[in-house]
């Protein structure tokens, strides 16, 4: 699992250095990155059936990915 995509620099190039300024100051974006980040984990590790979990449980997980990602847009598009 050297590469997992979807991660938030690969997501956002534009805003990464915005995205390392804001978990330095911020800790509510700190705590919406890292969330984003396990849940992306999950789903990379269900993707690629190091951790199989049903079709319901992987596309649940999606979902809270996509909702965080946008909220975590949302951040980053007022910064």
């Amino acid at each position: 699992m050297s590469n997992t995509p979807h991660e938030l620099a690969e997501e956002f190039p534009d805003k990464a250095a915005l995205i390392s300024q804001l978990k330095q100051a911020d800790a509510h974006f700190t705590r919406l990155s890292d969330e984003y980040h396990a849940v992306n984990r999950a789903v990379h590790r269900a993707e690629t059936n190091v951790e199989p979990v049903s079709a319901q449980a992987e596309t649940e997980m999606r979902k809270q990915r996509a909702a965080l990602k946008d909220e975590i847009w949302g951040i980053l598009s007022k910064a």
